[in-house]
């Protein structure tokens, strides 16, 4: 039986405002009564010809990630959408949605993520939009779903019973069609496509050794399809490649904090010639070769640089877009390749209409985000396999392949460090009082240089006109080091206050210094302008990256 019911609530809910990758909240917040249904109402609300049309839905396996699918397929029963498509047992990366969606020509795509963020029933759950381009939904629609969520006092739900989603089929439930599918199919052809697998697996298993760390997150049957069942390498290159709801109490963020047993592999005991890991929902990285981490502004540069090296690229590339806070480093090769370099906001978002356009083919984020055309997302494996293509073209070790890029183009020294639950109120005093100090630095001595530029970055997208503000906050020096500011959105506990420093450093310097030593000027007289070690009462930061 398909009885529609309207349930209503008492009054509506006003903290459900998206941020740039969606919504997320505490487990325990989503498991709230009706809170995850009326924002899926909101959602749904703000698609246009919803009624007969297709959706995506899918999550990165963490606590909850059934039960909240169950419950959309029972909203969109009851809104008459004509199909929506799910992966079997609800796993879907989110790059793999971004596929299935553009492949399947659907009006959007739930994604049930936190991404990086900890999961279980004490962690965190979050729920994204993507539209008809396979990207996050930009920042209008967003806006939309938040003030609808503000006024919204009930939804509409079926009481239809769901399938069990732990097998592929076709099912009618009323005027919907539930359609269970491999969701690992649709996007291992995909990188077939891009890349050379028998390349890289005669590469592999002629002694170069991988490990890959799935983090107990999606990406792990993705890189067991993927290294295992096609490539043919042993079942042991993928470590912690079994999903689980709490991510076996990891923290699924590919950094070399909360990676530190690969690290350790790595870096310490040498153990592999090349490591990679994925985060929570597939769409970041984290490159390590043997003895050496490879910096994310670097290896979108060094993606950029070697185009040539993949199949799916052998064309030429239209253009290179970077979030202004990762480093310059891609826009020395730009340059070099005379192809147009852009600078955008943080946010994968930003680079939709720039792709969509045709005015970039490669994309990237320092916060370990590395993407293009193929998909709307950043795409975590697809830069773990362009990483790997590379290397086997020039039969070359991670180490030998970065100091040759920088012995072309110049190191970028470059740092990320991260306070992260800090207190909302002395993150937001850190970064009022820098606001305030903008106009008296500039023509100003910092670290040692003066200061030509001092501001709060805007962009103006090139495409559509629209103009985002208060991107974060930029001190710019005559060499051109940098020193950036932000406030993420990424968290759900307190503030997380993100510091950022870059120096250049021609082919003539030092190429091979640690780069908290390069930086050491910035980041000290930072710290003796804001007193941050003081105020957050930290004596290091949480990351370092």
């Amino acid at each position: 039986m398909n009885e529609v019911n309207v349930i209503n609530i008492k009054n509506p809910f006003l903290d459900q405002k998206p941020g740039t990758s969606g919504l997320r909240k505490s487990t325990l917040k989503f498991k709230e009564e009706h809170y995850l249904e009326i924002f899926i109402e909101a959602i749904l609300k703000s698609l246009n010809n919803l009624r007969g049309s297709t959706l995506v839905v899918g999550g990165d396996g963490r606590y909850g990630n059934i039960e909240a699918i169950e419950k959309i397929i029972q909203i969109c029963v009851a809104h008459k959408v004509g199909k929506v498509i799910i992966p079997k047992n609800g796993l879907l990366s989110t790059p793999a949605t971004s596929h299935l969606i553009r492949k399947e020509e659907a009006i959007g795509g739930i994604i049930l993520s936190a991404s990086h963020n900890p999961g279980g029933i004490d962690g965190d759950f979050g729920v994204k939009l993507n539209t008809a381009n396979g990207g996050p939904a930009p920042e209008s629609i967003t806006d939309q779903i938040f003030q609808c969520s503000q006024s919204l006092k009930s939804y509409k739900i079926s009481n239809i019973k769901i399938p069990d989603l732990d097998k592929f089929g076709v099912f009618s439930l009323g005027e919907t069609s539930l359609e269970i599918i491999d969701g690992l199919k649709d996007y291992s052809d995909l990188m077939e496509n891009i890349f050379d697998f028998d390349q890289i697996s005669d590469f592999l298993k002629n002694d170069f050794s991988l490990i890959f760390d799935a983090m107990n997150a999606v990406t792990g049957p993705y890189a067991k399809n993927i290294f295992v069942e096609k490539m043919g390498l042993v079942d042991a290159c993928v470590m912690n490649g079994t999903p689980l709801e709490d991510f076996g109490g990891l923290h699924p963020d590919p950094n070399l904090t909360y990676a530190s047993k690969l690290a350790d592999l790595l870096l310490v005991q040498k153990a592999y010639s090349f490591g990679a890991a994925c985060d929570g929902d597939g769409d970041r990285n984290m490159i390590l070769g043997q003895g050496c981490f490879v910096n994310p502004s670097d290896s979108l540069a060094v993606i950029t640089a070697n185009t040539n090296c993949v199949p799916g690229y052998k064309d030429g590339i239209a253009g290179v877009a970077r979030s202004m806070p990762t480093s310059s480093a891609v826009d020395f090769v730009a340059r070099a390749l005379n192809i147009p370099c852009f600078e955008t906001p943080t946010g994968w978002k930003f680079f939709g209409n720039l792709l969509d356009s045709n005015l970039i083919t490669i994309c990237g984020e320092e916060s370990f985000g590395t993407g293009s055309n193929h998909v709307r997302e950043k795409d975590g494996l697809w830069a773990v396999l362009y990483w790997l293509q590379i290397l086997a073209v020039k039969n070359c070790s991670v180490s030998e392949l970065i100091q040759n890029h920088w012995k072309q183009y110049g190191r970028n020294y470059y740092s990320r460090h991260d306070y992260e639950a800090i207190p909302s109120t002395i993150a937001n005093q850190i970064f009022n009082n820098l606001s305030s100090m903008l106009p008296s630095l500039k023509n100003n001595k910092f670290a040692g240089n003066l200061v030509k530029q001092a501001d709060n970055f805007s962009y103006l997208d090139p495409v559509d006109n629209s103009i985002s503000k208060n991107q974060g906050l930029r001190i710019i020096l005559e060499d051109n080091s940098r020193v950036i500011i932000r406030l993420s959105g990424t968290g759900t506990k307190g503030s997380t206050l993100r510091l950022y420093f870059e120096k250049f450093a021609n082919s003539q310097h030092n190429l091979d210094l640690n780069p908290q030593i390069a930086l050491k000027d910035l980041i000290n007289d930072l710290d003796h302008l804001l007193n941050i070690s003081k105020l957050t009462k930290m004596k290091k930061p949480t990351v370092i990256t």
